[in-house]
Parts: C-alpha cells; sequence; structure tokens
C-alpha cells in the first residue's frame, strides 16, 4: 500500500476516534479519576512504569524469536511503531475516555482529560504530579494489552493495519474496557459488587487477546500451516534464546505491572503483590512443563515460557486480593491451561505464540479465580470473597457465589464487547486498505517485502565469492540479484 494511502487511511482512523468524546463536554478544572483522593508515590510509580514499558521489549524479543528469520526484523518496526502511535492516541483521547464521567454518559465513558488536560492549561489550572504520573502509569498498560494483539499475526499482516487498529485501540477500544473497571463504568457495580481486577488479567491481557482473535478470524492461517487433510503443522521459530529472553523481561516488567497498581510502599502492601506474582509465574511454569512433558515425553521450551506467562496472567486480577498459598494454585493451574489451550486452538487457528491460551484463557481463569481464592482480608470495598471461604470458612455462600458471578459477567461483557469493536475494525481495514500481504510478499517474508531489508542480512544476501553456498530467496517471484564486487574484490 502506498504511503498516501496509509496516511489517509490513518487520518481517518483518527478522525473516528474523536468523535465520540468530541461529543461530551470536560468540565475545566476536574481532577483525572485515578488520582483523585489518591497520594502517589510517584517514585514508585514511576520505577513501576518503566518496568511496564520495558516490557515491550519483552514483547519484541518472544514475537521474532518465534516468527522464521525472513520475518524478524518486522517486530522491531511494529513495536516502535505501535508504541509511538498508542502512547499519543492515548494522551489525546484514551486516557479522558477511561477516566470518570458525568451524567448519564458515565457508564460507558469518561469525559474529561483529553488532550491531557488541554482546558486546564488554558485557564491557567495546574495539573498535579499525580494526574500526570497517573496518566502515564495508564498509557504503559494501554501498550502492553495493544502488543499482546499482534501475536496471533505474525508473518502476514501488512503494516498499514498496526497503525490504523492501534489509533483505534489506544483512542477507544482499550479506554472503554478500563473505564468499565476503574473508571466507575458498569462493570465497577453490578448488582452493588464491583469486578475485581486488581492489575488486569481481563482488563489488559483478555482485551489484547480477544483483539487478537478478532484479527485471526479476518487474517486466515499462514501459508504452509495446514496440510491438505487439515492438520497442522509445526512452523518452528528461529531462536528460541529471544524467547526465553523475552519471557525473562515480561517476568521482570510484571513486577512494575502488578506492584505498580499499589500505587505507593506505605504499609508494605506492595511486596504482597510481588510475592504473589513470583509464586504464581514459578508455578505456571512448572504446571506446563509437566503437562507437556507427560504429553510428549519431551521438554519444550515454548510450552515453558508461556507457563511462565500464563501463571504471570492468571494472578494478575487477583495479586491483590489473595493469600499468598492461593498464588501458586493459581499460577499452575493457568500452566496445565495453557498447555492444553495451545493444542485444542492450534488444530483449528493459526496463533504463533499462543497469544489465546496464555493471554486470553489465562486471563479468563485469572478473573474468574478472584471469584474463588478472593480474601475476606483483601477484596475491595463493597465486594464478596471467593467461594473458597463458604466453603472452609465462615463466609456467607450467596454473598461468595454472587462475586463469583460478578467476575464471570465482566469476563463475558470484556469479550463480547473487544470481539464486536476488534471485528468491525479489522473487517472494514480488510475492506477497504487490505489486512493481509500477497502470497509473494509472504513467501518473500516481511523483513524485504515491507522494509526492504532483512532482519539478518547475512543470511540472505548472497556472496559472490562463494557461488555454491548462495541462497536466493525470491521477492514476487524475481531472485534477489548477487551483490557486487567491489573494486577491491575484483583487483
Amino acid at each position: 500500500m502506498s504511503f498516501k494511502k496509509l496516511g489517509i487511511a490513518s487520518f481517518l482512523a483518527l478522525l473516528a476516534a474523536l468523535v465520540v468524546p468530541g461529543l461530551a463536554s470536560a468540565a475545566p478544572g476536574d481532577a483525572a479519576f485515578a488520582a483523585e483522593g489518591l497520594e502517589l508515590d510517584l517514585v514508585w510509580v514511576g520505577l513501576a512504569t518503566v518496568l511496564v514499558f520495558f516490557m515491550q521489549a519483552g514483547f519484541m524479543f518472544l514475537e521474532i524469536g518465534f516468527s522464521r528469520m525472513k520475518n524478524a526484523g518486522t517486530g522491531v518496526a511494529k513495536i516502535f511503531v505501535n508504541f509511538a502511535v498508542v502512547s499519543i492516541a492515548w494522551w489525546a483521547i484514551g486516557y479522558g475516555i477511561s477516566g470518570a464521567g458525568e451524567g448519564s454518559l458515565a457508564n460507558f465513558i469518561g469525559t474529561d482529560g483529553f488532550f491531557f488536560h488541554f482546558d486546564q492549561d488554558i485557564l491557567g489550572t495546574a495539573v498535579t504530579a499525580d494526574t500526570a504520573m497517573y496518566m502515564l502509569f495508564g498509557m504503559s498498560f494501554c501498550a502492553v494489552s495493544l502488543a499482546i494483539v499482534w501475536g496471533t499475526t505474525l508473518e502476514r499482516i501488512k503494516f498499514s493495519a498496526y497503525v490504523i487498529y492501534a489509533v483505534i485501540f489506544g483512542a477507544l477500544i482499550y479506554p472503554i474496557v478500563a473505564h468499565s473497571v476503574y473508571g466507575g463504568g458498569l462493570l465497577s457495580d453490578i448488582g452493588g459488587k464491583p469486578v475485581m481486577d486488581f492489575a488486569g488479567s481481563s482488563v489488559v491481557h483478555l482485551t489484547g487477546a480477544v483483539g487478537g482473535l478478532a484479527a485471526l478470524l479476518l487474517l486466515g492461517a499462514r501459508k504452509g500451516k495446514y496440510g491438505a487433510d487439515g492438520s497442522a503443522r509445526a512452523i518452528p521459530g528461529h531462536s528460541m534464546p529471544l524467547v526465553g529472553l523475552g519471557v525473562i523481561i515480561l517476568w521482570i516488567g510484571w513486577f512494575g505491572f502488578n506492584g505498580g497498581s499499589t500505587f505507593g510502599t506505605e504499609g508494605g502492601f506492595f511486596a504482597e503483590v510481588m510475592l504473589n506474582t513470583q509464586l504464581a509465574a514459578a508455578a505456571g511454569v512448572i504446571g506446563a512443563s509437566l503437562v507437556v512433558y507427560f504429553k510428549t515425553k519431551a521438554l519444550d521450551v515454548g510450552m515453558a515460557g508461556n507457563g511462565a506467562i500464563a501463571g504471570l496472567v492468571g494472578i494478575t486480577a487477583g495479586c491483590g486480593y489473595v493469600e499468598y498459598w492461593a498464588a501458586p494454585i493459581i499460577g499452575l493451574l493457568a500452566g496445565v491451561l495453557v498447555v492444553f489451550g495451545v493444542l485444542a486452538i492450534e488444530k483449528y487457528l493459526d496463533d504463533p505464540i499462543g497469544v489465546l491460551s496464555a493471554h486470553g484463557l489465562a486471563g479468563i481463569w485469572g478473573t474468574l479465580a478472584v471469584g474463588i481464592f478472593g480474601s475476606p482480608r483483601l477484596v475491595a470495598e463493597g465486594a464478596g470473597s471467593g467461594i473458597w471461604y463458604s466453603i472452609f470458612g465462615d463466609q456467607s455462600m450467596s454473598a461468595t457465589f454472587g462475586q463469583l458471578g460478578v467476575q464471570a459477567v465482566g469476563v463475558a461483557a470484556t469479550f463480547v464487547f473487544v470481539l464486536a469493536a476488534s471485528y468491525a475494525v479489522f473487517a472494514i481495514i480488510k475492506a477497504t486498505t487490505g489486512l493481509r500481504v500477497s502470497e509473494e510478499e509472504e513467501d518473500a517474508g516481511l523483513d524485504i517485502s515491507s522494509h526492504g531489508m532483512y532482519g539478518y542480512p547475512e543470511a540472505f544476501i548472497p556472496q559472490p565469492e562463494y557461488p555454491s553456498v548462495n541462497y536466493t530467496p525470491s521477492m514476487a517471484g524475481t531472485p534477489v540479484a548477487p551483490l557486487e564486487s567491489s573494486t577491491s574484490d575484483q583487483a
């Protein structure tokens, strides 16, 4: 697609994102919802924000490692562009929509904070440092959720789709989900009980996974993934060390993701959250490794990595709501779930890195797990504890089952909204600018066909001094020309 078409499409996408918030009137001087009444530990939240931003490197290495060599470089470009686009979309529109609203609109969207309190700047009203830091922290979460989307689309999606969807996702889709749980929206009060999702098992991870599912349904499988009989074929990634590095970076970043969601260090509660995070991640690796070994008699490195991610995703909703003993149970079951999920989904859908299982199924499990293991000591105000405490404790059975039902409603609502909205966006992209590269471009690899260079040039560009080992992949049916010999070579 030409740069002109890309520019027009991006402009139209941004214009569409401006329509909804344009209908809401921001009240000058209103404080951002999340910072209102909060005294943030700016140093701690700032450090946590950096850790969450660093997770972008984890996603990059994970996706590159699970890709073939001819598609390694495009993963770098995608992270750069997505990170940039979603940051501006969040600053301009998304943060305002995710915040508190007024009147009947408050059930669906926030109505203040667009272009980060541009109105307050005009009136000379100071925006507090707490508000600025919370805005940046929320931006890091939005960027993570968007990064999750693209794991299902590796090696065959047009680069322009990244840009268009990032605008809509950062300005509308993710902020509406965040508002529904954290900003006083519909899911913050279901029959008097809030959906409890401490750091985003459903808000962040399920949202990203369902966005990826919508793209995958319209995009289709990679060429050669399924045989004539419909059986799935393995398309191995080119670097398990990069996959491992990506998982470790994500694992470390998660301490900012979950621990930072306490917004402070006073009282030491952040330590409880971080310990729960580690216990669940470790149990996730063990659960996935045991299951895949018993099924295949081999320890699959990719599955072990996905076990860690599934454990982390699973505990993200409950890290601030469950006791230490429950965290490894949640993580272990998430690790078991991710293996069965990957193997089952692969029969029908080409999800190269297991996003639908590690972030989708584990996100669902983690959100529901709060309704099972939520501690009476820790649950949110107005919420019920988990059913564990009615079976083995003194909590009311009706109250605990009611909370589990609320958690299930949160999962279902998030799934339906994100799938419908994302499917619509990707369907429009497919009908206009196009969603998938051509067969020739897919054969050549997205590095050369989309970016004009290889991620690993020495592996693809032939060396004339060794003609017997030259490898010349084709692009659109035309072999890549050998490098011209230099003057010194000819001499």
